[in-house]
């Protein structure tokens, strides 16, 4: 019987700790048709998810690098590509494929690459942002195939770079792992958060982006109109530090249970009332998608990736960013109207199941291996400049 020789994709993403684009690299490394494919991971950074990794059997590789285009470790990636003999590299983010794109590309390797969320975006001062138009134009351009996790990715990119091309593939859940009839511990009980409370819920790295300020100013405003609230936030970031002490100025420290990065997700969600995610901006979060899936009333801002899932007052609650007067607005409004809130969560589980399944998005994802996997000069155009930099690395 004639046997099929597995194709080994390098699964590559910027750093080890959790959030959305790890949680997808995991769930897509897990569900992968291991009869057909070998995944192999390279993260930039140590990590829980490098933990996670190692649970699962999955070999994994950190190669320490904080930076974009760092030409230093480009020559260890080379040797990485070589010595595990990979058929394919799939980059997770802006930051992988900068790092990525010349080492595969001088070993005639086709690449993937995901947009979770494009590197510019309006906050930016004028030269930073028009730098990172530059850099994903020049990826986006050189890759054999983008995916964007969203449409309103892909037009972005039409936006900024005219000839831009992608597949829209949505990021999935896992409808076991997260499934809101399960059996979980007692969150509650285990933070010592009162029953009779309605438990908001900030699960992120907590950055700029997050917007983890607003959240606390939201939720103090709302702790005006009732008390019987309380926020649990979980996850670390460069903002955690100051969001604790507006926290303290603000009076409602004692209402505020901090924990670090978790696995048991499913858990804290299935003890959630609210969920919120107050973000400046999105791909397509996949921490909103975990919440929906587990039945949590969820709050989001009318945002790109974000309005894309969440309808307003049908399935969840959009509000502008920044507002922490519309933030407090709906906390107050999906604590006192039970009846209200219960036919959110509800719509939310159906459209999880309906739209974002893991299965799916993992076929699809398989199927443009397969495609992009077809023997071909993968070697770039460019030759001369790529030339230059091999033979500086090697």
């Amino acid at each position: 019987m004639a046997t099929h020789k597995k194709i080994k994709v390098l699964q590559t993403i910027r750093q080890g700790l959790v959030g959305g684009g790890e949680t997808h690299v995991l769930g897509l490394t897990e569900q992968l048709d291991k009869s057909r494919f070998e995944p192999v991971v390279l993260s930039f950074t140590d990590g829980p998810m490098i933990t996670r990794l190692n649970e699962m059997g999955i070999k994994n590789y950190v190669i320490p690098s904080l930076k974009a285009f760092d030409i230093r470790q480009w020559q260890k990636v080379k040797a990485l590509l070589r010595k595990e003999q990979i058929d394919l590299v799939h980059a997770h983010g802006s930051r992988a494929a900068s790092n990525l794109l010349i080492p595969t590309k001088a070993l005639g390797l086709p690449i993937v690459y995901t947009i979770h969320g494009w590197s510019f975006h309006d906050d930016q001062p004028f030269v930073q942002k028009k730098v990172r138009v530059y850099s994903e134009r020049f990826i986006t351009n050189r890759v054999n195939h983008n995916i964007s996790v969203s449409a309103s990715n892909q037009a972005t990119g039409v936006t900024h770079f005219g000839r831009f091309s992608s597949t829209v593939i949505n990021n999935g859940i896992d409808p076991v792992k997260f499934n809101p009839d399960g059996v979980y511990p007692n969150i509650r009980e285990e933070l010592g958060i009162p029953e009779h409370h309605t438990l908001i819920s900030y699960i992120a790295r907590i950055t700029v982006q997050k917007d983890p300020l607003t959240m606390v100013r939201g939720f103090a405003e709302a702790l005006k109109e009732t008390q019987d609230l309380t926020l649990l936030v979980v996850g670390d970031g460069e903002l955690k530090e100051e969001m604790m002490e507006l926290a303290k100025q603000l009076g409602v420290s004692d209402k505020i249970v901090y924990q670090p990065f978790r696995a048991d997700v499913p858990a804290i969600l299935r003890a959630t009332d609210i969920y919120c995610l107050p973000s400046l901006w999105e791909g397509l979060p996949i921490g909103l998608l975990e919440a929906m899936a587990m039945g949590t009333a969820v709050v989001a801002t009318n945002v790109d990736g974000s309005r894309e899932i969440v309808k307003h007052l049908e399935n969840g609650w959009l509000i502008e960013p920044r507002s922490a007067e519309m933030l407090a607005n709906a906390i107050v409004k999906l604590h006192t109207e039970k009846f209200f809130r219960a036919m959110l969560q509800k719509n939310a589980v159906k459209t999880i199941l309906e739209r974002y399944s893991i299965h799916s998005m993992t076929r699809k994802i398989e199927d443009l291996y397969q495609r992009c996997s077809t023997p071909r000069n993968n070697r770039l155009p460019w030759i001369h400049f790529y030339t230059y930099w091999m033979t500086f690395l090697s």
